[in-house]
């Protein structure tokens, strides 16, 4: 579904990411582990068209985009939802929900408030405070009316960053179980996240971004199990073969049973 060759971007002429190769098959998360600054926000940015490339390629179904406009590649089913959640505090929960679709308002009124209904419904405190300004929400629940915000756009491809951003334990669970219902649904993920333990968990695949570039890549599962990534990203601490190993698939096998209770 998307493709980055050799993609390096930045601000003002200076790359911050460099030299990316990556992929995101269709219906499979895929999770950008690294320490802050590393490039995670400036590489989905760059899929989103906020940062213009500084070089390489970027191909959504096969089709390069890299000269589309940000709302361009939200009709072509790419949807990022930023950093901060950025919800409109002063306006209702349903408009806020109504600005998501506005890529998709040629569909009419009367589509996009039925969509509207079944987005919300997935979110029952949304759905019982549609009137209500975004404001009033805690800091989990705006997480959850921006990512249903962006599912107002129809994607294809979600771009999340930071979805778990100074939430409580317990919401965070509660965020990356919503993430595994939309690869469910079909819906590819690429995920931008500090949490690695939770991020790796639950990916099909990840890459591991330390300053611009992409030093390390595999499934979640052998991410976690790597000693050096547990160490440096899981905080099981100093790592030594097999039986750090054992450990670290000790914790993903816990991590994945916490979100199964929890459905």
């Amino acid at each position: 579904m998307l493709e980055l060759r050799g993609l390096s971007a930045g601000y003002g002429g200076n790359p911050v990411v460099r030299g990316v190769d990556l992929t995101v098959r269709e219906g499979e998360i895929v999770a950008l582990v690294g320490a802050n600054g590393g490039g995670k926000s400036t590489l989905v940015k760059a899929v989103s068209g906020l940062v213009a490339p500084l070089a390489g390629e970027i191909f959504f179904g096969g089709k390069p985009i890299a000269p589309l406009s940000p709302r361009a590649r939200v009709r072509l089913g790419i949807v990022h939802v930023p950093e901060g959640r950025q919800v409109f505090a002063g306006l209702s929960i349903a408009e806020n929900l109504r600005l998501g679709a506005w890529a998709r308002r040629a569909q009419g009124k009367r589509a996009i408030e039925e969509r509207m209904r079944e987005i919300a419904g997935r979110f029952p405190v949304l759905l019982e405070r549609l009137d209500e300004p975004a404001g009033t929400l805690s800091g989990g629940q705006q997480q959850m009316l921006a990512i249903a915000r962006g599912l107002m756009a129809e994607p294809r491809l979600l771009l999340l960053d930071e979805p778990s951003l100074g939430l409580a334990p317990l919401l965070v669970v509660d965020i990356f179980r919503l993430i595994e219902a939309l690869r469910a649904r079909g819906i590819a993920v690429l995920l931008a996240e500090q949490n690695a333990r939770m991020s790796l968990g639950i990916a099909d695949r990840g890459y591991v971004i330390e300053t611009g570039r992409v030093v390390l890549q595999g499934t979640g599962r052998e991410l976690m199990t790597r000693p050096d990534i547990a160490e440096r990203y899981l905080g099981v601490g100093k790592a030594v073969g097999a039986q750090s190993a054992a450990r670290v698939a000790e914790l993903a096998a816990r991590l994945r049973g916490v979100l199964t209770a929890r459905d």
